[in-house]
């Protein structure tokens, strides 16, 4: 019974994780170096990611600005976050790259929610999806007597819904951040 417990804790809290992560590189109006994580640049060949080719940083609350290791890597940089289309113009003066991180309009926060919301929906199926699997394999373990088996089901359940609830926290906690102007 241990290892269905276990096995349903692990997978569970990857798709928490998974959803936390995603949930980083949603915009909220505030500049986040997160929020320019999934940019690949093309150095010598390959799609690097951002992060390995410079230093991000948020300044003033409102700008991001990349130090390229090398400087060369300036228009490239422009190029692949305007190619990102995050809604966001990159200005290059030579020595970084800045992005003017716009504040959010009514219209915008109210469609990021939206998304947010649908993306805890595929969260919360994912999570349902493990407790089926698990419940399945419990189901078909016969070292486990009918009594052992009922109370695996409900503690299954219970780890079920303490998940599900952990992440109707973090979307209203991400809304509340969306909302705020």
């Amino acid at each position: 019974m241990k290892q269905h417990l276990d096995k349903a804790t692990v997978e569970m809290k990857k798709v928490i994780d998974k959803f936390e992560h995603h949930l980083g590189t949603v915009r909220t109006g505030r500049a986040n170096p997160k929020q320019l994580e999934d940019i690949h640049v093309d150095y010598y060949g390959s799609a690097t990611p951002l992060s390995q080719v410079g230093s991000i940083q948020v300044v003033e609350g409102r700008q991001l600005v990349i130090k390229p290791y090398d400087t060369s890597l300036l228009k490239l940089i422009e190029h692949a976050i305007q190619a990102a289309n995050l809604g966001m113009n990159p200005m290059n003066d030579g020595t970084v790259v800045r992005i003017n991180v716009p504040a959010l309009t009514e219209q915008t926060r109210k469609e990021i929610t939206k998304v947010v919301e649908k993306h805890a929906e595929e969260a919360k199926v994912s999570i349902r999806n493990v407790r089926r699997d698990v419940n399945d394999a419990i189901k078909k373990d016969d070292t486990l007597t009918e009594d052992r088996e009922k109370d695996a089901l409900e503690k299954i359940q219970k780890l079920t819904d303490e998940h599900i609830k952990k992440i109707e926290t973090i979307v209203k906690d991400k809304e509340k951040d969306i909302m705020t102007v």
